[in-house]
């Protein structure tokens, strides 16, 4: 299935650098000790600027919900329709969640609770690479 090729700006930068070295980091505040994502300029419980950082993953998770699409508005991916749209519990903070195609798993056959682990798959457009998902047997 094509992805969307991101454009990297400055609030999310890091985690697509990292994603091009096949590592996953999440956005960390140093002040207040939490996690978030999707990354943003400020720290969303204590509103710090100043202390951001990127924190290396483990890339390991678990599914928490899927949906199938059968009606995508993005034209790059209806040629893939129907395809599965999965949302991603990180080990490290089950309340950061990633969406995920879950390469590999056939539609509507999202085995649920399972364990995943990050793989990370370059966009054709741009050559940025993405984080996507894959159930782990």
């Amino acid at each position: 299935m094509p992805k969307q090729s991101p454009v990297p700006e400055d609030v999310d930068r890091g985690f697509f650098e990292a994603a091009n070295q096949d590592r996953l980091v999440i956005q960390n505040c140093t002040a207040c000790n939490r996690l978030q994502h999707p990354p943003q300029p400020a720290c969303g419980a204590c509103g710090s600027a100043d202390h951001l950082e990127w924190k290396e993953m483990s890339g390991k998770g678990t599914i928490y919900s899927y949906a199938v699409v059968y009606d995508s508005p993005v034209a790059s991916l209806q040629a893939d329709q129907p395809y599965n749209c999965a949302i991603i519990a990180l080990d490290e903070d089950p309340g950061i969640k990633m969406l995920s195609h879950l390469p590999g798993t056939p539609v509507d056959e999202v085995p649920m609770d399972a364990p995943v682990r990050a793989i990370f798959e370059v966009t054709q457009a741009t050559g940025q690479k993405v984080v996507e998902w894959q159930v782990v047997n």
